[in-house]
């Protein structure tokens, strides 16, 4: 029993550690998710305080499945994370491989990548509405040059808008998939792309055969990451387009917002929080069911 006493003093101080994260973790960020759920569950309309807090069970949600605006925000919920989660990846790939060469001024181009990803998303959302501008905007003028009366007003048509929304989170955060993937590839020896190479193996057998295969896992991460991440945009559709025009860009997160604080449907709105927390959710599971167990075991091929 006298040798068992360090090992029990070693698993309270690692408890003695743990707690105050774990106690962290429950007040900040399980706790908010319950008193969304529980706040669901409730008729909570800001403006009328005297109708009281009654509860209606499944109510906001059936209201919220049937609604057609609602089913509107999450198609296009679904088309952003889908478009600029493939995008940021493919790009972000496409950058690591060439910010793993050697080249003069390599460090340099490293943090010049890093730039957007650096800068505040509002800052980035402000300076694309610039950008995009109908009267004075640079995408305008590099389009139509001094042809003024052809200049298009991008944000106000909804295809546009849509695609300008994605265009900037794209830009904006490239790079952090990027650093991710670059992360991976530092990973992988020199000596095997110099010994394929020996082997009479193309830059593209090289990629496909050697560097794919071992990079496989930090896809993954940058992938999962970036889903989770697009499924919270909200800066970005608020500064660029408010949800218009014609709630081309009414994502979830800002029809959520809309309903609870601009309309005083704080029970309704608590309800898009959780469908948006449930989805997020489930797509996780699906990529660690599909891609997380056998990439964690390290049996990549």
């Amino acid at each position: 029993m006298a040798g068992l006493a360090p090992r029990r003093g070693e698993r309270l101080l690692a408890w003695g550690l743990l707690l105050p994260c774990l106690a962290a973790v429950c007040a900040f960020a399980f706790w908010p998710i319950v008193y969304s759920f529980v706040l669901s569950l409730h008729r909570i309309v800001l403006s009328l305080p005297g109708l009281g807090e009654p509860f209606v069970g499944l109510e906001n949600y059936a209201q919220l499945l049937g609604e057609p605006t609602a089913r509107a925000s999450a198609a296009t919920t679904l088309i952003f994370v889908a478009v600029s989660t493939l995008l940021e990846v493919g790009l972000g790939t496409l950058m690591a491989l060439a910010l793993d060469k050697s080249f003069r001024g390599r460090g340099l181009v490293r943090a010049a990548v890093l730039v957007p990803w650096a800068i505040p998303t509002v800052v980035a959302s402000q300076m694309w509405r610039f950008i995009l501008n109908d009267r004075y905007g640079l995408l305008n003028w590099l389009v139509f040059g001094d042809q003024v009366g052809a200049y298009r007003a991008w944000l106000a048509e909804p295809g546009w808008a849509l695609a300008a929304v994605i265009g900037a989170d794209v830009w904006k955060t490239s790079a952090f998939a990027a650093l991710i993937v670059l992360a991976g590839l530092q990973t992988i020896p020199r000596e095997l792309n110099e010994a394929a190479a020996l082997d009479g193996a193309g830059p593209w057998q090289r990629f496909r055969h050697l560097t794919l295969p071992l990079v496989l896992p930090a896809l993954a991460v940058a992938l999962v990451f970036r889903t989770m991440d697009a499924f919270r945009v909200f800066d970005l559709v608020f500064v660029m387009t408010q949800g218009g025009p014609a709630d081309a860009t009414n994502v979830l997160q800002f029809y959520g917002y809309k309903k609870m604080f601009a309309e005083g449907f704080l029970g309704y709105g608590s309800a898009v929080s959780v469908m948006v927390f449930v989805m997020v959710l489930a797509v996780s599971l699906i990529y660690l069911r599909l891609v997380g167990r056998r990439l964690l075991r390290g049996d990549a091929r």
